[in-house]
């Protein structure tokens, strides 16, 4: 009894120590440039059987449970995070891309893989689909607080949210081709069919019964909004894979209806599922790096077949499947090219790398530590010098105002009243104009303004300027009245606006 209770004692320590060092590296990859995710696995080598041998841990199941379970929690924070109105101009081009681009990408990689790896087309088509979508976690993390434009973190972001399923579907499909001895190719393309159609129409539902659930119950406790909110991504991706949908498209589409929804306790529910995102990131990204063994993936027979198809991936089969994809549908030479560069392999990869291996299907050892190879190269090589990329292609766009949250955003239940927060854009109609002369209903309280990240305590004559946090006091009633006024946009007078470009002609 007493040696199960060290072993469960053990075993929390480790955790508790693995979330230290995990959010300890990612102030050190700020500062050394490297993505935090690299860091995050090379933590679990360390800590690992062929590193310092704290944890023993080979089991392509649990790895594997953790993994969906994470990329469930982490689309659904990213989902919450989009705005519809970034992603709807380039909804066309992302579906693009998460379906033409991963066909495109899977078939260049599979001829590659066939010459390098030395194994059937079947087996090489199975690799390429493995490696074939870029991964949600690697791009929400990535990009998150940089100065992207928006058109192309959108492209990215929404590519990234959608595409998992193809490769999920390819996958599989080339596992069961491998496997059966007469395959039916017909049932796959129906099933193709069903996993897309039902699992978009499951999040739809979901989201829209989560947004109203959540907004017409009344909890005695704030707490449970965000738990109650995370109970809907989990019930969503079961019932899609129970009727065997697409559960990962299902939960990236449910987020996207709720986080575009007005909520209560809306920050609350954002913050608690940014800071789960993070910690099962970290456990993920720990976890697979447990899984590997250095000592069989740092081989030169594994480095150069490795590096070779990391080479191929990055700058050949990215490029011509995001230059085809996106082929007279709005976007330039440069923004193709970043779009290419930017395509992040990550945790997806690896977690159905582990599908092969637990299918027993040859060569599935050789194809996990490829993939998990092409998977660090890809992270740390295009991770690191995303910004840098997009910089020196001018694609870089005015710098991201994130707010210090120095007030802690509630909704009064019981007085029917929240507190909500409001970035004023440069074209604003309020922008110039003092509190005093704002038509506000009755009841609205300006509580303070942050400006320049300095607190501005806010009176009649105070003037609203561009990038201005407003913190609100609004009865929920008025709550729409009021975004609606805030977010009018400033009347463009015609006649001024051709004189100013004949004058700049």
């Amino acid at each position: 009894m007493l040696e199960g209770a060290f072993n469960v004692d053990y075993f929390v320590l480790l955790i508790g120590l693995l979330l230290i060092a995990g959010v300890i590296t990612t102030k050190f990859s700020t500062k050394l440039g490297v993505p935090s995710l690299v860091l995050f696995i090379l933590v679990g080598m360390l800590v690992g059987s062929d590193g310092l041998g704290f944890i023993y841990f080979d089991n392509a199941k649990h790895a594997q449970l953790i993994g969906i379970v994470a990329l469930v929690i982490i689309l659904f924070e990213g989902g919450l995070e989009t705005k519809w109105s970034n992603v709807r101009p380039v909804m066309w081009p992302s579906l693009s891309l998460a379906t033409l681009g991963v066909v495109l990408t899977t078939t260049i990689v599979a001829f590659a893989a066939k010459l390098i790896l030395n194994v059937s087309y079947t087996e090489a088509f199975l690799f390429g689909a493995i490696v074939g979508s870029t991964d949600a976690a690697a791009v929400f993390a990535v990009l998150k607080g940089k100065n992207i434009r928006p058109k192309l973190a959108s492209t990215l972001e929404a590519e990234s949210g959608t595409n998992d399923p193809m490769a999920v579907f390819l996958t599989i499909s080339f596992i069961e081709i491998l496997l059966a001895s007469d395959p039916n190719y017909f049932t796959l393309v129906g099933n193709f069919f069903w996993q897309m159609g039902f699992g978009l129409f499951i999040g739809l539902a979901l989201g829209k019964l989560a947004s109203i659930s959540i907004n017409k119950i009344n909890l005695d406790s704030s707490g449970l909004y965000p738990v109650f909110a995370l109970a809907f991504a989990l019930l969503t991706y079961s019932i899609a894979a129970f009727i065997g949908a697409s559960g990962l498209l299902a939960v990236y589409v449910a987020a996207l209806v709720i986080g575009n929804n007005d909520l209560t306790y809306r920050q609350s529910i954002f913050r608690f599922n940014e800071g789960f995102a993070w910690m099962m990131q970290i456990l993920m990204f720990v976890i697979l790096g447990l899984l590997v063994f250095p000592g069989q993936l740092f081989q030169w027979d594994i480095i150069w077949k490795g590096l070779l198809l990391s080479i191929i991936l990055m700058l050949v089969a990215r490029p011509i499947a995001v230059f085809i994809s996106t082929f007279k549908l709005g976007y330039g030479r440069k923004e193709r090219i970043f779009l290419s560069w930017a395509g992040l392999r990550g945790a997806v990869p690896i977690v159905l790398a582990t599908f092969p291996m637990i299918a027993g299907v040859p060569n599935s050892q050789l194809f996990f530590n490829v993939v998990f190879f092409v998977v660090l190269t890809s992270t740390l090589v295009q991770g690191s010098t995303i910004t840098l990329v997009a910089s020196k292609l001018g694609l870089t766009g005015p710098k991201k105002i994130t707010p210090m949250h120095s007030l802690e955003l509630v909704s009064i239940g019981k007085a029917n009243a929240e507190i909500i927060e409001f970035h004023v854009e440069e074209d604003a109609d309020v922008v110039g104009l003092s509190l005093s002369t704002i038509n506000f209903p009755t009841g609205t309280l300006i509580n303070a303004i942050i400006r320049k990240d300095q607190l501005v305590t806010p009176t009649g004559d105070t003037t609203i300027q561009e990038d201005d946090i407003l913190y609100i006091l609004v009865s929920r009633i008025h709550k729409k009245q009021v975004e609606t006024l805030l977010k009018k946009k400033k009347e463009v007078n015609i006649e001024e606006l051709d004189f100013e470009q004949e004058k700049s002609s």
